[in-house]
């Protein structure tokens, strides 16, 4: 039974974390803690803390040696961004439970509980997908980093081959599972619970369960566009790092097989590296290129352009003096074709313009406006374009004054 208060142990943690951390290095390195090294650790930080560490449960029995129990180790990983690679495998094991679990949401059971119950394991496994990239994402970069620098000081061929097993067993197929376009990707398979989550959160029935389908959907979207960037720091920045490394194995043999070959300055022609050439830092021809250019502006002319306009007179709308046409002429039976005639009379080439702030008498109160009784319309064509309008019939509102 657990007893420790979770103050207790935080406190505990944090008083003891770097005792803690050399147990926690001991196992990544060596998947176990042997009890002799327990009591080496705690002798030297001068630490009586053995029952603790069982108290906290943080060290479990595994046969006659110890292991950091799973929640403290996670805890470990997390706080020191210390993870360890997981294979594809490993990885794919999400991928399955999701697409389980997305085919039975969309059987839609009868049983509400089942159905919410089921879209809150969906959100988990998602979450948990996404935290394994990431920290795998981080496990293989840092990894590759420590490759490229050689901290370790690990023999040139043993970097080589270490390089290609990254390559060939995690960062590719890590590559696919995130890639949208491979058929083994789970990022597909989440662009389809988003698309159904989506429709769902608008048309499902129950009220309740539509709200889980909308955290579904907004979990969804954070995640997308984090596996997206996981996705990009995979193809910018970690495949070019080891691919690098990979490389440089390539070149390095072919100097080696040219520098050691004993008739090498004679039967090989040495590569392009070790000639050397002068070339000139200019083009040869600058000098006539140059002259050629400043020669056409010594006999420059001074060019004016006047621009030429037609002198255009603006047309003034006369709203009275229409206005007392339209009354003489009353009732008009069909008063656009009035507006067109009445415009001929006075300029024949007029506009769209012209021609609508005639009709605007239509909107006088002094008159009253009925269509025609067959519905038909008019049209008349000018250089601007056609136009085509009801036949409307004007006549004079009784009790109006003229």
């Amino acid at each position: 039974m657990f007893k420790s208060e979770p103050k207790s142990i935080l406190q505990f943690l944090a008083t003891h974390f770097d005792l803690l951390r050399q147990l926690f290095d001991i196992q990544v390195k060596n998947e176990i803690i042997l009890k002799s090294q327990v009591s080496e650790a705690i002798n030297e930080f001068g630490s009586d803390i053995e029952n603790q560490l069982f108290e906290h449960k943080l060290l479990v029995e595994q046969n006659d040696d110890y292991i950091i129990n799973e929640p403290y180790f996670v805890l470990f990983e997390f706080v020191l961004q210390q993870f360890k690679p997981l294979l594809p495998e490993e990885i794919e094991k999400f991928g399955q439970s999701i697409r389980t679990l997305f085919l039975e949401i969309k059987k839609e059971s009868n049983d509400k509980n089942l159905l919410l119950a089921r879209i809150e394991a969906l959100s988990k496994e998602i979450n948990q997908f996404k935290n394994a990239v990431t920290n795998n994402t981080i496990s293989l970069l840092n990894e590759s980093r420590e490759l490229k620098a050689n901290t370790r000081k690990i023999e040139y061929q043993e970097k080589v081959q270490k390089a290609r097993y990254l390559i060939d067993n995690y960062i590719i197929p890590l590559n696919n599972i995130l890639d949208v376009n491979h058929s083994q990707s789970i990022y597909n398979e989440l662009l389809s619970i988003s698309q159904f989550s989506n429709n769902k959160r608008f048309d499902y029935t129950d009220e309740s369960i539509r709200r889980q389908f909308e955290k579904l959907y907004n979990l969804l979207r954070q995640i997308e566009k984090d596996i997206s960037k996981q996705s990009n720091i995979l193809t910018n920045e970690l495949l070019p790092l080891i691919d690098r490394i990979r490389t440089e194995s390539e070149y390095l043999q072919g100097f080696h097989l040219y520098l050691t070959n004993g008739n090498c300055y004679k039967g090989i022609k040495p590569p392009e590296l070790f000639n050397t050439t002068r070339d000139n830092l200019y083009n040869p021809f600058i000098y006539e290129n140059t002259k050629e250019y400043f020669d056409q502006f010594k006999n420059e002319e001074d060019v004016f352009i006047e621009e030429e306009t037609d002198v255009v007179e603006q047309w003034i709308f006369n709203k009275s003096e229409y206005k007392s046409q339209l009354n003489s002429k009353l009732p008009v039976d069909d008063f656009f074709t009035w507006c067109k005639t009445s415009l001929e009379n006075e300029n024949k080439n007029f506009d769209f313009d012209n021609y609508f702030m005639v009709t605007s008498l239509i909107f006088e109160e002094d008159y009253d406006v009925q269509q025609d009784k067959e519905n038909r319309n008019i049209s008349f064509k000018t250089e601007q374009g056609e136009l085509i309008m009801p036949k409307l019939k004007i006549t004079k509102k009784e009790n109006v004054s003229e």
